[in-house]
């Protein structure tokens, strides 16, 4: 009983990998018509590494207050976008990842009013930055409240604990904030 149990595992396992792998690899079509998955830079498949909701405490410099975050990764417009839904301190916000012309382009939707553009400038195989990209977003640090950068460090020996950084500038002055993060599901 116990080696048909086992069998029945492992084959299970091998099943539900296949149609992960043939799930990623499937054509998407909509009316009739075959959808481009244009999204596959190094920095677009180290975001599929968040996918999941994420929970923990973050610290606002500006204020020293901690405060409950969350964060939901997922895969969107037939594979071709990333949706991160966030809620900070009650508040939510969007940022969406996608490729365009081979690089990843991160637009942030955020509680600020602002909608700051990102570009990646720093990626390794446990952390990723992003950078504002100005001529983009059209934002400047006199005018306006926005985020100009955010990092993700994942754990490298448990791939379900990650550390956000980000920073923000808020009417001319820069804050940054850190939260130390646990994937829920």
């Amino acid at each position: 009983m116990k080696k048909i149990t086992s069998t029945l595992v492992t084959t299970i396992a091998l099943i539900g990998s296949a149609w992960a792998f043939a799930s990623e690899e499937a054509v998407i079509t909509i009316g009739g018509v075959e959808m481009e998955n244009s999204s596959s830079s190094e920095a677009f498949e180290a975001v599929k590494k968040k996918l999941g909701r994420w929970e923990g405490q973050m610290t606002q410099s500006l204020t020293g207050e901690t405060f409950d975050v969350s964060y939901e990764w997922a895969v969107t417009s037939g594979g071709n976008t990333i949706t991160e839904t966030i809620t900070e301190d009650g508040v939510e916000m969007l940022t969406t990842y996608s490729d365009q012309d081979g690089e990843m382009v991160v637009k942030h939707y955020c509680g600020l009013g602002t909608e700051p553009v990102f570009q990646v400038s720093e990626l390794s195989a446990n952390s990723m930055s992003i950078a504002v990209d100005e001529q983009r977003s059209g934002l400047h640090k006199g005018h306006h409240s926005f985020v100009t950068g955010m990092k993700w460090t994942m754990d490298a020996n448990n791939p379900n604990s990650m550390v956000f950084e980000n920073t923000v500038v808020i009417d001319g002055e820069e804050t940054s904030n850190r939260a130390e993060l646990k994937r829920t599901m």
